[in-house]
């Protein structure tokens, strides 16, 4: 009898487990399916909470979304904690910028577990280190490479070494599959290979935008990934960004394509009285949040688009026809026909925001088609009917 009891007992336990366990993964589920389809903010770079806090207050009411980017903020838990709470208390929704604290890591972890308790339904993700791709193709002192035989070697290592290095997150923080997030200008696509959830083209110098947006969309959507826009330095002295109409335009160059996050880089050094934002850049962003209230995208489809096809393991960096490949190589008798082909693509009206750029390695049968695949060594295939 009491057996009987017992069993009884524990099989109903176990099934308000269950139910508990599907309520919360769909409420988990759902709230990450119900974040906004654009996410518009500032990447603000300052280890002052009182500046992250004024900065808030002023973009609020024009944007939805806030990157903490500084590891002055995110390596202290106290002033995290309370930019935060003050983040999610004015209504938008955040990441952090945040990678291993040389002075000891099991705090971040334990603070992860923490923030995604307590802030879940704003607390998005993770932006994890910063420019892999670009710190590969300029050969920066934290590069992921430092020696290669060939193409292929030199990818394999890239994204081997970046996938150790995400996995500080994955595993050893047991973050799961919660997002990660980085910038770039360079290898969008092995950045993805490596396991990042959404990469935000950086809108830089004088790079062409339509060909980063073309390499980082292309990569996000062969993979069913997000993508975004990070709009940052234009100039190595003040005024440091673009003029305010020049933002506006970028601004809506990405909206255009199809990009989830559309962010604006501000800095504050120490002891400086003024950020790069200025008032004309403000004025730009509530112009764009204007603009897409008044203009509610349309469903953007594959099939709309042509795909540029590239070799395998082809990591050239797309800054001109003369730009390096992987950091090691200079460019070879490829890279002047592909650059030339994809800035004339990128000027044609009809492939402005209709382009993607894709690698050959990355085609499946199974995958939905391009209407056109355009590949470097000359060959087209039209409505992809024999991929």
């Amino acid at each position: 009898m009491k057996i009987k009891w017992f069993l009884c007992v524990f099989l109903a336990f176990l099934l308000i487990l269950l139910l508990f366990i599907g309520i919360y993964s769909q409420v988990e589920h759902s709230s990450k399916r119900n974040l906004p389809d654009v996410l518009v903010g500032v990447d603000a770079v300052s280890d002052n909470v009182e500046d992250i806090e004024r900065l808030v207050d002023e973009v609020k009411s024009y944007t939805n979304f806030f990157v903490v980017g500084s590891t002055g903020i995110t390596w202290n838990t106290t002033k995290l904690n309370e930019v935060c709470q003050y983040i999610y208390d004015n209504g938008l929704y955040f990441t952090i910028y945040l990678h291993p604290d040389p002075s000891g890591q099991s705090y971040q972890a334990q603070w992860i577990d923490y923030a995604k308790q307590k802030w879940d339904d704003r607390f998005i993700g993770l932006y994890t280190y910063d420019e892999p791709g670009g710190y590969q193709i300029d050969l920066e002192k934290y590069r992921l490479v430092e020696e290669a035989n060939n193409y292929t070697d030199a990818a394999a290592k890239y994204v081997r070494n970046l996938k150790g290095n995400l996995s500080y997150f994955r595993n050893d923080w047991n973050v799961g599959q919660f997002p990660l997030f980085t910038s770039d200008y360079a290898l969008y696509e092995f950045d993805y290979k490596a396991g990042y959830d959404s990469i935000f083209a950086e809108f830089a110098w004088n790079l062409s935008r339509p060909i980063n947006v073309a390499l980082c969309r292309g990569a996000a959507t062969l993979r069913n990934k997000d993508w975004g826009a990070m709009i940052t330095w234009t100039y190595t002295n003040a005024p440091y960004l673009e003029s305010g109409p020049e933002l506006y335009n970028d601004m809506i160059l990405a909206y255009q394509n199809g990009a989830r996050y559309i962010l604006v880089f501000d800095r504050k050094e120490a002891n400086a009285t003024s950020r790069i934002l200025q008032k004309e850049h403000l004025d730009a962003l509530k112009q764009f949040w204007q603009y897409m209230k008044n203009n509610p995208r349309t469903n953007d489809t594959i099939s709309d688009r042509v795909a540029y096809v590239l070799p395998k393991d082809y990591g050239y960096g797309f800054r001109g026809a003369n730009d390096k490949i992987w950091g090691f190589w200079e460019a070879d008798n490829l890279t002047s026909k592909i650059w030339n082909d994809v800035t004339a693509l990128s000027k044609q009206e009809q492939y402005k925001i209709k382009m993607d750029i894709i690698y050959e390695d990355t085609l499946q049968p199974s995958m939905p088609k391009y209407s056109k695949l355009i590949f470097w060594n000359g060959t087209i295939i039209t409505n992809s009917a024999t991929m």
